[in-house]
């Protein structure tokens, strides 16, 4: 028993030796020889868990506690939870947490990662301003960290407005993340400036350590160089977007979320061109673990792409089995929808198309407004003008637009349908009336509607009109004069009683040389002045001045060979081949164009050495033509999410540079 003893207390001493070295491997091994002897050892168990953890072998750790339950108890709360964590098993690792009976800090923090996961943005906000706030310790630039990349992914996916929190960018992750907020927000140039920032202290805190190789410090820029070609693209530089996308792909990244989403922008960037640069781009989009980097918009956004460029590369088949599922995971949803119809429109199918969208709008009404959309101009496409102002005018969220209205009265126009553009001007006018009365878009609807019943001569009807915008306006003469000009072929009294409210002449007369404005540089006309008259300018009587010469009419020329007493030709204006005693040429054997070609040469000695006639003369290629064709961009760009910190999976919670693990790498 004594010699037991000296050989477990001597395998401590192993494992407490090996533990701070780093050698998990060989700490391990003592372990299970410790364990060999009991098996049940809690303090070994626990010891054996956190070295597996340390190794990342997640799951071996994780089939211990699962075996040991009941001797391990609550002590491996946080152990149990990580791995299911580290595993992606996010749900499982919540109820771990949750059912945890004491909350300590660093169940706390992984709580936070378990939320931030599961995008539950404002409750991880709540975890961490908690924790900023009440603890005190080296890890506190890590939690404003992860703080800062909770706003900033709120301000991306949800739109919320960004809030002051009082984070200090001191460090390039606190600018990184700060710009991912300030792009939520769409202040652009803003987040550029951030990024240029967050790049100078990210090479500055690296170049410190002498460990850091060159490419080590541009691997970690890959993430802030792609956020801002992500910038350049949205602000239509494209080709400078291009460019560094192309960059940070040639480092060959390990984070596979950061390439996924650079390889989909490029795809963006691509559309319907250069396919064959998409196909290979998207391969980087399928790669294992990017589902568990990027978050749900994202994913969905790559998957729309995915469907788009099957579609552009003619794959029918392949874009519909796409679009069909991604319609089942997102049914309320009306990409997936647009896509089937962009496919049957390429496959010159428009009435399918139409009704696929009608029942989609049907279905779903509240994303009914763009399917509409949609829908008018696939009716504009087959020429039924009627069916797309229909649809148009069923939108209830756009029809009093004054682009909407616009649009429907040129429709209208076009048919010549007078009475539906002033009914569609009639709706709108009431409708600002009751909600925006005397407003700027009320008054200029009213102005537009005038205006057209006066083009079309509907002085009567035009009235009303005219009489709204003069109350509104009496020292406005246009409209004053269009309205006495309406009220004339009405009421005659009330054009003269009217009339009387027109300026007079004097107050409109100007004081302008007409000589002066004729000769001034920008006249693009100028009256020609009279010639001078030597003499006395009297006029002359008639008979005394000078008679006007009349042209004499040139008499028409004849044939050569015309013959006054023959009878003309009836068929002489029509062409020979029309006249009825033509008979055509007659066919006969051709003659040698004898003198013609070289000197003492004849036609048939130039056929015998004509070398295209010879039977051994190849044939010639047809010119390979080209296919083209175009239909709608690919939707939505990637933007790289906000960079988080994992939580320290030991029992010891050291700080190593090396050691430190960042989560949330990537970008959209």
């Amino acid at each position: 028993m004594a010699s037991g003893g000296v050989a477990v207390a001597s395998l401590w001493t192993e494992v407490n030796r090996c533990g701070q070295s780093g050698d998990y491997t060989r700490a391990l091994k003592a372990l299970s020889k410790i364990l060999h002897e009991n098996r049940d050892d809690v303090t070994a168990l626990h010891c054996k868990i956190v070295c597996l953890v340390q190794n990342g072998s997640f799951k071996e750790a994780l089939n211990v506690m699962n075996t040991h339950t009941k001797v391990l108890g609550s002590d491996v709360v946080f152990e149990k939870a990580y791995c299911e964590y580290r595993l992606n098993r996010v749900e499982s690792a919540l109820k771990t947490i949750e059912s945890a009976p004491d909350q300590t800090d660093k169940l706390k923090e992984l709580y936070g990662q378990v939320l931030y996961r599961l995008e539950r943005y404002d409750e991880c906000k709540t975890v961490y301003t908690d924790l900023i706030r009440n603890s005190q310790d080296e890890y506190e630039e890590e939690r404003k960290t992860n703080l800062a990349a909770v706003v900033a992914a709120m301000s991306q996916w949800e739109k919320v407005p960004m809030e002051d929190l009082g984070l200090s960018e001191s460090t390039y992750e606190l600018c990184y993340n700060t710009a991912c907020a300030l792009i939520g927000q769409g202040q652009l140039a803003e987040a550029f400036n951030t990024l240029r920032q967050a790049e100078e202290l990210c090479r500055v805190s690296l170049a410190e350590d002498s460990d850091v190789t060159e490419e080590d410090i541009e691997s970690e820029l890959a993430v802030i160089h792609s956020q801002m070609a992500y910038i350049m693209q949205l602000q239509g530089r494209t080709d400078e977007a291009l460019q560094l996308y192309n960059q940070v792909i040639k480092l060959k990244p390990s984070d596979v979320g950061l390439l996924a989403v650079t390889a989909n922008n490029i795809i963006t960037i691509n559309k319907d061109q250069n396919v064959f640069d998409s196909k290979k781009k998207v391969k980087l989009t399928n790669a294992e673990g990017v589902e568990y980097k990027l978050a749900k918009k994202q994913l969905q956004a790559i998957e729309f792409n995915k469907a788009l460029l099957a579609m552009y590369t003619n794959q029918a088949d392949q874009c519909r089995k796409l679009s069909s599922s991604l319609q089942s995971q997102n049914p309320g949803h009306p990409r997936p929808v647009l896509i089937q119809a962009a496919q049957l429109c390429r496959e010159k199918q428009h009435s399918k198309a139409v009704e696929l969208l009608q029942q989609f709008s049907e279905q779903n009404p509240e994303s009914a407004s763009g399917i509409k959309l949609t829908m008018a101009q696939l009716y504009l496409v087959q020429g039924h003008v009627t069916k797309a102002c229909d649809v148009l005018r069923s939108i209830e969220e756009f029809k009093h637009k004054a682009g909407m209205v616009s649009a429907l009265v040129t429709m209208y126009s076009h048919e010549e349908d007078i009475d539906g553009a002033i009914d569609v001007f009639k709706q709108a006018i009431e409708y600002y009336q009751a909600e925006q009365p005397g407003s700027a878009a009320h008054l200029a609807l009213v102005r537009e509607a005038a205006n057209f019943k006066l083009k079309h001569g509907r002085k009567k009807e035009a009235i009303s009109d005219l009489e709204q915008l003069w109350k509104q306006n009496t020292n406005d003469v246009h409209t004053l004069a269009q309205l006495i000009s309406a009220y004339s072929l009405v009421d005659t009294d009330k054009a003269k009683s009217l009339s009387k409210h027109l300026p007079s002449a004097d107050t409109m007369s100007f004081n302008v040389d007409v000589d002066e404005l004729e000769n001034s540089h920008g006249a693009t006309y100028v009256r020609k002045k009279a010639g001078k008259v030597v003499g006395e300018n009297l006029p002359k009587e008639i008979g005394q001045g000078e008679v006007k010469k009349k042209k004499k009419k040139k008499k028409g020329k004849l044939p050569k060979n015309y013959d006054p007493k023959a009878t003309p030709d009836p068929e002489r204006w029509l062409p020979m081949r029309e006249r009825s005693y033509y008979r055509g040429k007659k066919k006969g054997k051709k003659k040698e164009a004898i003198g013609k070609g070289t000197q003492g040469a004849t036609a048939a000695a130039s056929a015998e050495l004509d070398a295209s006639k010879t039977a051994t003369s190849p044939p010639t290629s047809p010119r390979p033509g080209s296919v083209t064709g175009s239909s709608t961009a690919p939707s939505g760009s990637g933007v790289v999410p906000p960079r988080q910190q994992k939580p320290s999976s030991g029992a010891t919670r050291k700080k190593a540079p090396q050691k430190k693990k960042k989560g949330g790498k990537g970008g959209w």
